[in-house]
């Protein structure tokens, strides 16, 4: 994390895109373990998180929530979802299908954070006049 508070909309993507980095990671093990007896699906809680901690700072505008934000309260975090769920016989409970789905999504967040701090670097260089 950078410690300038010009960097406070970066640090925010930089952590979201960790957190979809993690998320890909699940569902690359979900999708590798879809055969797996037993085995249950996984997940990363990030957004909700980061949503109830922004909506529980009591500033008026965006700027001032994310500038006031502890960003290291904030962890994305691997849960086992569903986890007395399944509706296969052998006990797992992955479904390839909405696991791809999921995954697509989940590349389209991850290249969309990237994109997003890439623009705020280059507000950054223009605002310096370089």
């Amino acid at each position: 994390m950078i410690n300038a508070h010009v960097y406070d909309y970066v640090n925010v993507l930089d952590k979201a895109a960790d957190a979809a980095w993690l998320r890909n990671e699940a569902i690359s093990n979900n999708i590798a373990n879809v055969d797996t007896p037993g085995y249950k699906r996984q997940d990363v809680s990030f957004e909700n998180e980061l949503a109830r901690i922004l909506n529980k700072v009591e500033y008026d505008n965006m700027d001032q929530r994310v500038y006031n934000l502890e960003l290291t309260r904030i962890e994305p975090r691997v849960y086992t979802d569903a986890f007395d769920y399944s509706y296969r016989l052998d006990g797992n409970n992955v479904d390839i299908d909405t696991e791809n789905v999921y995954l697509a999504e989940n590349q389209v967040t991850y290249n969309s954070l990237i994109s997003c701090m890439q623009n705020e670097f280059s507000n950054l260089r223009t605002a310096m006049g370089s």
